[in-house]
């Protein structure tokens, strides 16, 4: 987790370093929907490592975006979901999510 010192001066500097990368942000799509398992995030990120995915998920723990749910069963059941301060990144995918569907339409209608 940055300290304040370490945080950039520009607010949306400062999104961009916690939730910059593309991986961190298809994460964070598939955890609006509902909490994640590690392999069904790997088998739905199609093109992403097995170190990627678990350097993503630790680093959106680590800044508090995610949490992480071990269930004491066997074999270990361990869980990944939207933090509250996850959640409250919301209105962002959600308006990303938007932005890019109205691109594609006009895309489509311009050819």
């Amino acid at each position: 987790m940055l300290t304040k010192e370490e945080m950039p001066a520009c607010p949306v500097a400062t999104t961009v370093a916690l939730i910059g990368s593309k991986w961190k942000l298809l994460i964070i799509r598939n955890l609006r929907v509902r909490p994640w398992r590690f392999n069904e995030l790997k088998k739905d990120l199609e093109g992403i490592s097995q170190k990627v995915l678990t350097d993503s998920l630790r680093s959106l723990e680590e800044d508090g975006i995610i949490t992480r749910t071990v269930y004491p069963e066997v074999p270990p059941r361990v869980e990944y979901a939207l933090s509250e301060l996850g959640e409250s990144m919301r209105p962002i995918i959600d308006s990303m999510e938007a932005w890019g569907l109205s691109y594609k339409e006009m895309i489509a209608n311009t050819f």
